[in-house]
């Protein structure tokens, strides 16, 4: 269960880290540090009503849109951002807007991961809440690595976008069938 977990989990790890990237290094510490906080709680609410949710058509759908802003944001960051060492350049990114960037994500992208843990955790909600927390704490320590990866070979974080606008594209498509179906 914990596999299935780490392995949902790397997506959101990449836009943690696309998200902090740009941020000092006290901002980007503290960002990957409350959207952990943010993730957990998200996760643990949605496993919480996971039946109910799967009930919601159309979720997928607005999950895969606000993933698809969240894309275009750091898309407009990147092609925005100077390159190091360049001093007089646009403003950098801010924790508040690295924030919203990671919540945004976090709830689009949660809801697989979500189900598929509480399908391996066969009932026991202490399965399910202990194998979110640790994809959680594992997922921020990518965020960590991925960051300072992206601030130093920045043709890395265009790999990022592309990831995340795969997952966004993926859940657009998989949402509008299921709302196709249910019309």
């Amino acid at each position: 269960m914990l596999v299935i977990d780490v392995v949902l989990a790397g997506d959101n790890a990449v836009v943690v880290g696309l998200a902090v990237a740009g941020l000092p290094g006290g901002q980007k510490r503290t960002a990957i540090a409350l959207g952990l906080g943010a993730a957990t709680v998200i996760r643990i609410g949605c496993a919480a009503i996971t039946f109910q949710l799967l009930a919601i058509i159309g979720l997928t759908l607005a999950g895969g849109l606000l993933l698809l802003w969240v894309c275009w944001r750091t898309y407009r960051d990147l092609r925005h951002r100077p390159p190091a060492g360049l001093v007089n350049g646009p403003a950098r990114k801010t924790l508040g807007r690295a924030m919203l960037q990671i919540l945004i994500a976090d709830l689009s992208m949660s809801l697989d991961n979500v189900l598929a843990v509480a399908g391996a955790a066969e009932g026991h909600a202490w399965v399910l809440i202990a194998g979110l927390a640790i994809s959680v704490v594992l997922m921020g320590i990518a965020a960590g690595i991925l960051a300072t990866l992206l601030e130093r070979h920045r043709w890395v974080a265009w790999i990022g976008v592309l990831i995340v606008l795969y997952v966004a594209v993926k859940m657009i498509w998989e949402g509008t069938h299921q709302v196709a179906q249910a019309v």
